[in-house]
């Protein structure tokens, strides 16, 4: 299926009961849409859409483009893993405080369903494929796995040039951000196609995803770079356990240590780690965007 746009007015009636036929009875939160049909902001939204190359996964993009014309090398990018839960968490008078000069084209990757998050398509799109195991299958939910490279694909030819088909991008000046399995997903790309962005900003990833099997891709990674120049932002909440299903932990935080340790000093790499105080995982998600926009964005910050 090729990528075509829609009038908002479509997206809005998709997040409304009974207006979807292909939607299924919500078992979870639904999606909050209010920042899309804001007239206040400095951002008009559009929508796209497309379908895996398989055709069993269906995505939503949401596109906010600065209302200030594009830069000469075109806009920066925030590329918005769980794009559904992203738009939910944007700030929206943090948005109005971005230096104009400097604010993103955001882009939120999200599915076709009027919920917060699509679990089964993302717990494909987002987790690496264990290698020696014949049967793909999530250890939480049991549902198929191994997916990132194809999406990593998917996000690196045909999403990316369908947004700059409508909108002047700066292939120089992109963010990944992601969380939870969508950081584990910005660690996979950092470590598969560490050129592929600018930023990568994983918040609270499932390095326990997997028997930690991401933390053995950092290996290699000093000549994937070829001498590329690559940030790495990780972040985590001090409340957050080492696994979901894990015991309390005073050392919860001991694999993104990890992490940090392996990668620190890797030419090529600048590394920054941030722990969000008091922050349990599902608080984090919306702290970490608004710690990247901030971070990279705001007219507040020195430019990175």
């Amino acid at each position: 299926m090729r990528p075509f746009t829609r009038p908002l007015a479509w997206a809005f009636a998709m997040l409304l009961p009974g207006l979807a036929p292909q939607a299924q009875p919500a078992p979870d939160q639904p999606m909050d849409s209010q920042l899309l049909q804001r007239q206040d902001l400095s951002y008009r939204f559009s929508s796209l859409q497309l379908d895996s190359a398989d055709g069993q996964r269906h995505y939503q993009l949401w596109i906010g483009q600065p209302r200030h014309p594009a830069p000469k090398d075109g806009y920066p990018v925030l590329w918005m893993l769980d794009g559904n839960a992203a738009i939910g968490a944007l700030d929206a008078e943090q948005l109005k405080r971005l230096e104009p000069s400097r604010a993103p084209l955001l882009v939120a990757i999200g599915y076709q369903t009027p919920l917060r998050i699509e679990r089964n398509a993302r717990t494909f799109d987002y987790t690496p494929r264990v290698a020696g195991v014949a049967t793909q299958q999530d250890p939480l939910t049991g549902q198929p796995s191994g997916g990132a490279d194809a999406f990593l694909d998917l996000l690196r030819q045909r999403i990316r040039p369908a947004v700059a088909a409508q909108v002047p991008i700066n292939t120089r000046e992109q963010t990944l951000w992601g969380h939870s399995y969508g950081g584990l997903l910005v660690l996979q790309a950092l470590f598969k196609q560490p050129g592929e962005f600018r930023h990568y900003a994983a918040a609270s990833p499932s390095l326990w995803w997997g028997e930690q099997a991401i933390l053995a891709q950092t290996r290699g990674l000093e000549q994937r770079l070829h001498g590329q120049q690559a940030q790495l932002l990780l972040m985590r909440g001090s409340a957050e356990p080492t696994s979901p299903r894990g015991p309390a932990d005073p050392h919860a935080d001991r694999l993104a240590r990890q992490l940090v340790t392996d990668l620190q000093g890797l030419p090529g790499l600048t590394l920054k780690y941030h722990s969000f105080d008091g922050l349990s995982h599902g608080q984090t998600l919306a702290a970490s965007l608004g710690y990247v926009l901030k971070t990279l964005y705001s007219r507040d910050t020195p430019a990175p």
